[in-house]
């Protein structure tokens, strides 16, 4: 028998305004620290498009630092290559572990682009983790897909 390492997969989704992000914060830090130090091993998947996904890439960096367990990935996914990606390709690769453009996102129409990469996200997970406060908006769509695909699911606004 070979090794086998068992990868634990987790996205994050959130509205780009977020009420309590002291609080969200805390619940976000709790969570990452725990999966780090109980699974084998963790790819965080984020996005960048806004106030949830920035404090989600601090909160893993911070994590993945301290702990030093070795053991978890920061993959941003991008739902096709930006101006600014192309521009700050080194600073990109210095923040997070791996920069992933979608493919499927990437050949779709550009209005679409980010709901089938997040769409790609989810079918990847093993959990979904969002901040999610009204029912409406692309966070919202995502979450009731993950639900559709009964993901396990996360909500740190209500939990």
């Amino acid at each position: 028998m070979g090794d086998y390492m068992e990868i634990y997969t987790v996205s994050f989704f959130g509205h780009r305004k977020i009420t309590d992000s002291i609080e969200i914060e805390k619940r976000l830090d709790k969570l990452v620290r725990e999966l780090i130090c109980t699974k084998e091993y963790v790819d965080f998947l984020v996005g960048r498009n806004g106030e949830f996904d920035t404090i989600v890439s601090s909160v893993i960096r911070r994590a993945i630092a301290e702990l030093d367990y070795g053991n978890a990935s920061h993959i941003l996914v991008l739902p096709y290559e930006t101006a600014e990606f192309r521009n700050n390709t080194d600073s990109y690769k210095n923040y997070y572990t791996e920069v992933e453009i979608c493919e499927q996102a990437a050949v779709a129409h550009f209005r679409a682009a980010i709901q089938v990469r997040n769409k790609t996200m989810v079918d990847r997970s093993d959990l979904v983790v969002c901040c999610i406060e009204h029912t409406s908006g692309g966070a919202y769509k995502t979450v009731q897909y993950a639900q559709n695909q009964q993901k396990d699911i996360i909500n740190l606004n209500f939990n």
